[in-house]
């Protein structure tokens, strides 16, 4: 039985850092999958009525993650996650970036550092995110775009698929 789970999300200014944590209803093993295979992450990554759409992914220490969120009205934002470290099944270190449709970053947003790690628990997973900021105003513009409220119904739609 699924039960309803929350994405914590902790604010850390004076570090500029954003760390969120939730825990999900599945094995380690699985849930690792949803954030590691494009096919899977397409399915969940963005907010309803929002679709990730894949362009290309290399999941691997020096490999990218390039994909585009489309919205209800046609609208796209694309976005690059260049993998620097990766522990399989247990953690990974990325860039995130905003970048046009061709893949080159956006020189209007800094990159943010994820460091994502994955723990049994006694029901399932939790996942930990750290995102690192270049500044306070970068952390504070990322919350303005609707980071918080997008990445917690992100969430909720990976609970969805994993109960099936």
């Amino acid at each position: 039985m699924t039960t309803k789970k929350r994405t914590m999300v902790t604010k850390d200014m004076a570090n500029k850092k954003l760390f969120t944590v939730r825990e999900f209803d599945a094995p380690r093993e699985k849930v690792w999958e949803y954030w590691t295979k494009s096919s899977l992450l397409d399915l969940w990554w963005a907010p309803k009525p929002w679709k990730a759409m894949t362009k290309s992914m290399d999941f691997r220490e020096g490999g990218l993650w390039f994909y585009c969120m489309a919205g209800p009205e046609g609208e796209q934002h694309c976005a690059r996650l260049d993998y620097l470290t990766i522990d399989p099944g247990n953690s990974f270190t990325a860039q995130d970036s905003f970048c046009d449709e061709a893949g080159n970053k956006n020189a209007d947003f800094s990159d943010v550092h994820w460091a994502n790690r994955f723990y049994t628990t006694p029901t399932g997973t939790r996942v930990e995110v750290e995102m690192t900021f270049k500044d306070e105003a970068d952390i504070a513009k990322i919350l303005e775009m609707g980071f918080e409220g997008g990445f917690t119904m992100a969430h909720g739609n990976l609970d969805e698929l994993l109960a099936k």
